[in-house]
């Protein structure tokens, strides 16, 4: 019985260890397919990863996760020839693409050939035989281009040796290589969507196909930056001519324009003084924005909700859905232990939880997202705000002198209660105040990309419990910061955003992004720790920047100013206009990156 039990303890190692194993390798081969290939959205056209058992004729055996190819037939005559495709074809975002193939065995005579065909062309045939098909084959040298009849081309290969073929779609051109050594252009005027293909005609043939699963023999990367240098020389050198005083001007405008709907208050002022420039909004207003903003950043919702509703008292009122977006993220920083109302409660939440900067991140869009090549900028589209942080903590406001009462201002209303629900019309207190006046023009790094000003990563401003202790170990994050009249209090006004999620239903019809929200900030309740659930990213800091962004547009809005910065629908535009490029087989967009420009 013991050596039953060892023996399937061996058995269950060697499954884990292989499960292990393959997660690896995949993990792998999807860092380098990102790395070679930045401009592929796989979500619309996915990388070829392997052979396609479906796309192939019966004399092809697969084996090794379908990227080893064996010939089963008979071998006699032309007649017995068999290929097979790979899963996809490959996308003109690629710009350049690139597989190798190693000859296991060359079987009885070496009759494989190597290359690219359309989708539809006779299985039964060596790739390059039949029209829309291209082969390099290795009993001849040969180079067969949509032709029974070959031209000389390069040496023969045999077992051991690795081909490689290489698919420009920038000029639409192909080449293959021989052991990590180029052997010159063998195919030009290729047709889109194309898949990389093999043949083999005689029994004992056997290849492997490396589609990223390992490194490249051949110098892949060298040979794609030749291509960007080539392709950014294209667009350094496009001609502005005599309209070069009116493209710097409009330049300034938008420049002027972002920084202003982002609130850099200080370098707005700055920008427009030198460029001679007017600013378009007054400067209470930006710093009103910017007081706001900070206080969406910190994960202070309730004191940000009161404050817009005493700067702009019809806002939220007018806009419901704004509002219970709002109300949504506030008893989420409810859980994180960093709304106002649960943090004057006693609650001693760790710097995980309530500082906003934390550590550095790139420009990027949140991680628990698929990810895209859309460019960023701050504000530049719903993932991304201004991230403005004080570089130093304020004076408490009068919340951290009394305990917030339940019936506090950021308090849902009840279903009969109007939907702004009701607040102290309080002056607007220091800890609000962003002493915007001691900013420096300056701006500085930080986890959504710039402040306004410099920033150092500190706690953000406690406004109920000055002397709070900053932890940053993630063992230590607690619901609502530990605290139980905070937990208490987190209930209560879960159950009266559920009455407003019921009201608003009632007043303005079903909403399923609403019901989406709402459900998603309940079920972080249904983890121990929700930091670390599959709903975990909403406690993410960066996931307040969408919510600040909405939120500044609206009050925008208010102004009759744009939404949207013309600065970042330019960015957009070009990003959208690479997408299109991408779809229509233009191969130049892989190397025409708009981040490259941004940053």
């Amino acid at each position: 019985m013991s050596g039953q039990s060892s023996g399937c303890g061996f058995l269950m190692s060697v499954v884990v260890h292989g499960d292990s194993a393959l997660n690896d390798q995949e993990k792998e081969l999807n860092q380098r397919l990102r790395r070679l290939y930045p401009a592929v959205n796989e979500t619309e056209t996915p990388l070829p990863r392997s052979w396609s058992p479906k796309d192939k004729f019966s004399y092809i055996g697969l084996s090794q996760n379908n990227l080893r190819v064996h010939y089963k037939g008979h071998g006699k005559t032309p007649k017995d020839a068999a290929s097979v495709r790979a899963t996809h074809p490959i996308p003109a975002a690629c710009g350049v693409y690139y597989f190798e193939v190693k000859i296991i065995s060359k079987g009885r005579d070496g009759y494989m050939g190597i290359g690219l065909s359309a989708q539809g062309v006779n299985m039964n045939r060596l790739p390059g035989w039949d029209k829309h098909s291209y082969g390099y084959h290795g009993d001849d040298g040969h180079s067969f281009c949509s032709s029974g009849t070959g031209q000389p081309y390069g040496p023969t290969f045999t077992t051991g040796d690795v081909i490689g073929c290489c698919v420009n779609l920038i000029n639409n051109t192909c080449f293959y290589t021989k052991n990590g050594h180029s052997l010159g252009i063998a195919f030009t005027d290729l047709p889109p969507n194309l898949y990389p293909t093999v043949g083999l005609q005689t029994p004992g043939e056997v290849v492997d196909a490396n589609f990223g699963q390992h490194p490249f023999v051949f110098d892949i990367e060298d040979y794609m930056r030749e291509w960007r240098t080539k392709i950014q020389a294209q667009i350094d050198r496009f001609p502005i001519g005599e309209r070069e005083g009116e493209w710097q001007s409009m330049i300034q405008k938008m420049v002027a324009s972002y920084l202003v709907h982002h609130s850099y208050c200080a370098t707005a002022e700055a920008f427009a003084k030198s460029t001679d420039q007017a600013v378009h909004e007054e400067l209470a207003s930006i710093k009103n924005r910017q007081k706001i903003q900070k206080l969406v950043l910190s994960g202070r919702m309730g004191e940000a909700i009161e404050t817009t509703q005493q700067l702009y008292p019809n806002l939220l009122e007018r806009n419901p859905d704004l509002l219970f977006m709002l109300k949504v993220r506030q008893f989420i920083e409810m859980v994180n232990g960093t709304d106002s109302e649960v943090r004057c409660l006693g609650g001693r939440s760790p710097k995980s939880q309530d500082s906003y900067p934390g550590s550095p991140r790139p420009f990027s869009s949140p991680s628990h997202k698929a990810s895209s090549s859309q460019p960023h900028l701050p504000g530049f589209d719903s993932n991304c705000c201004n991230g403005v942080t004080s570089n130093k903590s304020h004076s408490s406001s009068p919340h951290s002198h009394k305990p917030c009462p339940p019936s506090s201002g950021s308090a849902l209303p009840a279903p009969d209660v109007s939907l702004n629900g009701s607040h102290s019309q309080q002056p607007i207190t220091s800890d609000v105040d962003m002493e915007v006046d001691h900013f420096t023009n300056g701006v500085t790094e930080s986890s959504n990309g710039f402040l306004n000003g410099s920033s150092k990563h500190a706690a953000e401003p406690d406004d109920c419990d000055a002397d709070m202790e900053v932890e940053s170990t993630h063992s230590k994050r607690q619901l609502c910061g530990g605290s139980q009249a905070a937990i208490e209090r987190m209930i209560h006004f879960g159950r009266e955003l559920q009455s407003m999620s019921e009201h608003l239903r009632r007043e303005c019809g079903k909403n399923s992004a609403n019901k989406k929200m709402l459900k998603d900030a309940f079920s972080l309740l249904a983890y121990s720790d929700p930091w670390s659930s599959p709903v975990g990213y909403q406690l993410d800091a960066i996931q307040r920047e969408p919510v600040c962004s909405t939120l500044n547009s609206a009050i925008l809005e208010t102004h009759n100013l744009p939404k949207q910065p013309p600065l970042a629908q330019a960015v957009g535009q070009a990003a959208q206009c690479l997408t299109i490029m991408a779809r229509t087989g233009s191969g130049s967009c892989a190397f025409a990156s708009v981040d490259d420009y941004l940053h």
